[in-house]
Parts: C-alpha cells; sequence; structure tokens
C-alpha cells in the first residue's frame, strides 16, 4: 500500500480516515491537524478511503495529561474494515519508528488498557510489538516501546470533577457532534451537567482523565471514553 504524510501543502485535499458525513466535525478535525502540524504532529494514512492512518505527538506538545521528555506519543492508529488482518498496522507502526529514531526520539508510547477499549490502541498489538507497561490509571495503561534509557512518560491527571461532566477535544471529529448533544439531553431534562471543550494545550494538560478526545465523569468518578450515541446518552441518563 502507498502511504501519504499529511502537510500544510496537502491537509485541505487528502481524506481524514476517520472523517464522517458531519462537516461540522470534519472541519473541526481539519483546523485541530493544521494547528498541530506546527507543533510536530506526524499523521500517515493510507491512500484509501478508509480507516488506515497513524497519528502521533512529541510527548511535550501532545493534548494529553502526560509528563515525558524526547518521546512521541500515538494519538490515534486506526486500521478497519477490510484492511484489518493484511499487516498494515505492523506497517504503520514500522514507519512511524522510523520517523521517530530519525528525529532522534527516545520512544513511543500510546494510551492503552488491560481489556481492549474503544479508541484506544489494542493492548495486545502493542505488546507483540514490545511495548511495555509505563504507568496506569485505572482503566487506562501508558505503553511504551522505549529506544533509549531516557526514563518512561507518565500519566499526570488533575483531580476529578464532581457532579456529571464531559470533556472533549477536536480531535475526533465524532465530538463535534454527539458532545454538545449530550448537553442538550441533560438541559432538556433539567439534569445538571458541565460540558468542557478542551481547545488548548494548557486544559489538555490539565484534564482529570489520560484521554482528553472524550472523557465523561460523574461524582469524581470516570465514566467511560466511548463517545456516545444519543441512544446511549438517554439510556445513561436515564431517560
Amino acid at each position: 500500500m502507498n502511504y501519504i504524510q499529511l502537510t500544510k501543502e496537502n491537509i485541505d485535499k487528502e481524506h481524514l480516515c476517520c472523517a464522517t458525513s458531519n462537516k461540522l466535525g470534519t472541519a473541526a478535525k481539519r483546523a485541530w491537524l493544521k494547528q498541530q502540524l506546527d507543533q510536530g504532529l506526524y499523521f500517515l494514512k493510507g491512500d484509501v478511503s478508509g480507516k488506515v492512518f497513524i497519528e502521533a505527538m512529541p510527548v511535550e506538545k501532545a493534548w494529553l495529561p502526560i509528563i515525558g521528555n524526547n518521546y512521541m506519543i500515538i494519538d490515534c492508529f486506526w486500521v478497519s474494515g477490510k484492511y484489518q488482518g493484511c499487516g498494515y498496522g505492523k506497517e504503520l507502526l514500522a514507519k512511524l519508528i522510523d520517523q521517530a529514531k530519525a528525529e532522534g526520539k527516545s520512544g513511543l508510547a500510546a494510551i492503552t488498557s488491560a481489556k481492549k477499549m474503544p479508541f484506544l490502541s489494542d493492548p495486545v498489538f502493542l505488546k507483540a510489538n514490545g511495548f511495555v507497561l509505563a504507568d496506569s490509571w485505572a482503566p487506562f495503561e501508558l505503553a511504551a516501546l522505549p529506544f533509549d534509557d531516557q526514563p518512561l512518560p507518565a500519566f499526570n491527571c488533575s483531580k476529578a470533577p464532581e457532579g456529571l461532566c464531559l470533556y472533549y477535544t477536536a480531535q475526533c471529529p465524532f465530538t463535534a457532534q454527539y458532545a454538545p448533544l449530550f448537553k442538550k439531553i441533560a438541559d432538556e431534562n433539567n439534569i445538571p451537567m458541565t460540558l468542557i471543550h478542551i481547545d488548548t494545550f494548557e486544559k489538555a494538560k490539565a484534564c482529570p482523565s489520560p484521554v482528553t478526545t472524550y472523557a465523561l465523569f460523574k461524582d469524581g468518578c470516570f465514566v467511560t471514553n466511548e463517545i456516545y450515541s444519543e441512544k446511549k446518552i438517554k439510556s445513561f441518563l436515564g431517560i
């Protein structure tokens, strides 16, 4: 398969892989990517109209509450549909490793979990490719693939909020539709809720969850990073 690296020159014309029919979400994702290209974003995609891509950032610039030095953090890694099981995931990871080493990085890291969770890298795949446990924040784990003896990165989450609270970013095109919908349904049913759009690097670093794309909390406890559909929102709220 041919691969394409996103740049400022081609980002407006290239398919974003995870983009949906929701124009608002796609536009928000594209704008977020443009902003991150200046911060060292590496986005490599298959030259197909499908989900075959890997997205990574320097840990110092990543919109995640992770501390570390000279690591690349995998933001999103997705191979789906007919492209699964064809070795494209290994190819994407190998190309990212080559890129990171060419930049003199000390290793790679990715947020995962002991059991497979939505929107996270597969823990079995990462372990099979040499990743080791660097840190944990239940139910999340931080897996690392060190290239040298630099200390492994670690989670640095803030205190969880009280009440019902949803954090989200524009990194995922699905959130532009479903995060505000959650707030709308809660408001219509007089259910107190706080919706926090993480729209700056500083807000992301201060997030109480290792995952910033979509993180739902209730009374100080993490609930899920799954982007709830309207049906699941209503079920969760007991409507």
